[in-house]
């Protein structure tokens, strides 16, 4: 049976991916339908936004063309719905068990410019039909999305650069925005074009625009900030009717958006210590300028009232000051200038450096925020230069003092030992992060605001009385200054929702009490709450099922429970698609097809494992067969990372190496990941560990 399938865009952060589909005629050879107009209508409310994307594309070729409608999917976006028409009739897809097919029409080599424009995770849609000649076909997707959020910012972002594909004009091209927002909206900024309406008030906002006779090759963009006061819980509830709720057995869903505000958080006394690799090796790649320039974003940025020290360190030790000094203009501006002095040199003893350090902290109890902000390239070459031996004396150190030391290790640079650092902070209540040339500014930013401004760390939720039901996400992130905790789930009885969120900060708890009204009645314009629940379970169920072997029982009941919630709710997972044939046309099965049984596939498991840097991930076909076996990378977070597809066509042993990058070929950290190879309906999946 042919199948037909959905492929939906992420809007946002993706820098690879593009709004409008592709009508494949040859993917080896560049020969498309022509894309005539487009239009997208996003309606966001309270951050959840649902986008209806249409395309209309022309045969100008002079005969019936056989094409695959070819769309870039980042990850973040859920499928729907999708409809079409084509030779006079609309059809709408389904929902149904199944992988997707991820082949192009043509023979040979994907082009470049395709295979740029599909970016890394592309999906095909087949139409069944040929497209006769002067003929056109339209394409409509419905899909659900919740837009990113970070310090009251957020961005809309719907590309729309089309140059790639074609360089012919658009008949019309249109992009309605409807916003609604519980908390005011404080400004919004269309960039890239100019809108015929633009309306706004302070909760609600409409941009239109339109555009006649013009190449598709600006981005729509747009972004708007809400008010920074208006902190706390705000959400959205109904109850449904069976009729519009497949599962209706618990009829309430709501949305729930928590950014506890950070003035009545605990106010604790932080004391830092920066440590700054001055040796000879930060010389080289611009390291040392690097570790200077965020070493001085963290002094110009401390809190009023910390208390902070630096040690700069080569085989010898410097320390700005005998113990830590309050935080003011005076001081910020010596220890501006003693930064600025620094100079690469000499050899590298970072036990020296935590010998100085680590001491300084003694006689403050743990009502004290203490906290280690070490810069390295991370390969000591006097003192003590065993790893092991180095985690273990720094360890003892800390112990020493008989306090809590957090510590978070910058690496600087390409060179620096990911190993070493991720366990020193990984060991005294920290994490590291590494950076590459050309992300400083952006990577301190955001790492340092984190630790600077936790607001609660170890969170949970708890609701009373007890009428929730199957909330998500099952497992509380941290929470940070400016970013938001988004909770949705299932009631079966509208009340006064008492919700505790609970964690620590600095290892003190905090606690946050606030309440929301759980609705009573049937909003139908809130519809899109089901499909929000359904895809972050889908979610949260995925990184359970990839972390289980996929052939044992607990993994199969996962799996069918994910199955069931995509059909049931019209949510995309990689165990579903939107499938069925046109309208009177009989399903066949090719003639061609060769049906492979879990027995006829088989995984041998990855060689090495624990790895570095690269692995290979072996299995076994046991059948003559011509089609591609699929391998999904994730990580421990249900993320996929890399993929790759195997074109296999006698039984035999087959391998694929992974070298230990991301699909940006970017090296991945130290920890656990999940290998899934798939091949017509048998998953099969494994463990391994990259160990530096």
């Amino acid at each position: 049976m042919k199948k037909i399938f959905c492929f939906l865009l992420v809007l946002f952060y993706f820098p690879l991916s593009f709004s409008n589909g592709v009508g494949v005629i040859n993917a080896s050879t560049g020969t498309y339908l022509v894309l005539q107009s487009s239009s997208v209508e996003a309606t966001i409310d309270n951050q959840v936004a649902v986008i209806t994307t249409t395309q209309t594309f022309k045969n100008t070729f002079a005969q019936p063309v056989n094409f695959k409608f070819a769309f870039p999917l980042p990850e973040g976006a859920s499928a729907t719905g999708i409809s079409y028409y084509i030779n006079g009739q609309w059809h709408t897809a389904q929902f149904s068990a199944g992988h997707s097919d991820t082949t192009l029409p043509g023979p040979g080599t994907i082009n470049a410019n395709l295979k740029t424009y599909l970016g890394n995770t592309p999906f095909y849609f087949n139409p069944e039909n040929s497209l006769g000649q002067d003929s056109i076909c339209i394409f409509k997707f419905v899909y659900v999305q919740l837009l990113k959020y970070y310090k009251g910012k957020i961005e809309f972002s719907y590309p729309n650069d089309y140059h790639l594909i074609q360089s012919y004009l658009l008949n019309q091209q249109e992009l309605k925005f409807n916003l609604t927002s519980q908390r005011t909206i404080d400004s919004l900024i269309v960039y890239n074009h100019t809108p015929i309406t633009f309306n706004k008030s302070p909760h609600t906002a409409f941009v239109n625009i339109i555009l006649s006779e013009q190449p598709a090759d600006k981005d729509y963009k747009i972004q708007y900030l809400l008010n920074q006061t208006e902190l706390g819980l705000s959400g959205i509830s109904s109850m449904f009717p069976d009729s519009l709720v497949a599962d209706s057995s618990i009829p309430g869903f709501f949305l729930l958006t928590v950014e506890p505000n950070p003035q009545t958080t605990l106010i604790m006394n932080k004391v830092f210590t920066l440590i700054i690799d001055r040796s000879g090796s930060m010389g080289w790649d611009n390291k040392m300028e690097q570790a200077k320039n965020a070493a001085a974003y963290i002094i110009n940025n401390l809190n009023e009232g910390d208390k902070f020290n630096i040690v700069s360190f080569n085989e010898e030790i410097s320390s700005f000051k005998p113990q830590h000094v309050f935080y003011n203009n005076t001081t910020k501006t010596e220890a501006l200038t003693y930064i600025n002095n620094l100079a690469a040199t000499g050899s590298t003893s970072i036990s020296g450096a935590f010998d100085t350090a680590i001491p300084q902290f003694a006689g403050y109890n743990d009502s004290t925020a203490k906290l280690i902000i070490f810069f390295t390239d991370g390969v000591p070459t006097a003192g003590i230069t065993d790893n092991a031996e180095l985690i273990s004396h720094i360890n003892t150190l800390t112990r020493q003092i008989d306090s809590t030391i957090n510590i978070f290790s910058f690496g600087v640079g390409a060179d620096v030992d990911k190993q070493l650092l991720s366990a020193i902070s990984n060991s005294n209540n920290g994490f590291a992060d590494f950076l590459d040339n050309n992300e400083l500014e952006t990577q301190i930013t955001a790492f340092y605001d984190k630790i600077r401004n936790p607001v609660l760390l170890q969170t949970s939720a708890v609701f009373t009385p007890n009428v929730t039901h199957e909330v998500v996400p099952t497992k509380m992130p941290n929470l940070y200054k400016g970013e938001q905790l988004l909770i949705t789930g299932r009631y079966n009885e509208a009340v006064n929702l008492n919700v505790l969120l609970s964690g620590k900060r600095y290892g003190q708890p905090v606690n946050y009490q606030y309440q929301f009204q759980l609705a009573d009645t049937n909003n139908t314009s809130y519809l899109f709450l089901t499909k929000v629940w359904a895809k972050l379970k889908i979610e949260a169920l995925l990184i359970d099922y990839y972390s289980l072997d996929p052939n044992s029982s607990q993994a199969l009941v996962i799996k069918q429970q994910i199955i069931n919630l995509s059909i049931r709710f019209g949510v995309s997972s990689p165990f579903t698609n939107l499938t069925g044939p046109p309208s009177g046309v009989k399903e066949e099965t090719s003639k061609n097809s060769h049906k492979v049984t879990p027995a006829d596939f088989k995984l041998l498991g990855n060689y090495p494992n624990p790895f570095n840097p690269g692995t290979t991930i072996k299995f076994n076909i046991a059948k003559s067969v011509n089609d591609y076996v699929y391998l999904r990378i994730y990580n421990i977070l249900g993320e996929i990372i890399r993929e790759y597809k195997l074109l296999v066509k006698s039984p035999g042993e087959y391998q694929i190496y992974w070298d230990g990058k991301d699909s940006f070929g970017k090296i991945v950290n130290s920890g656990n990941y999940i290998y899934v190879l798939s091949y017509n309906n048998t998953v099969l999946a494994g463990k391994m560990t990259l160990v530096k």
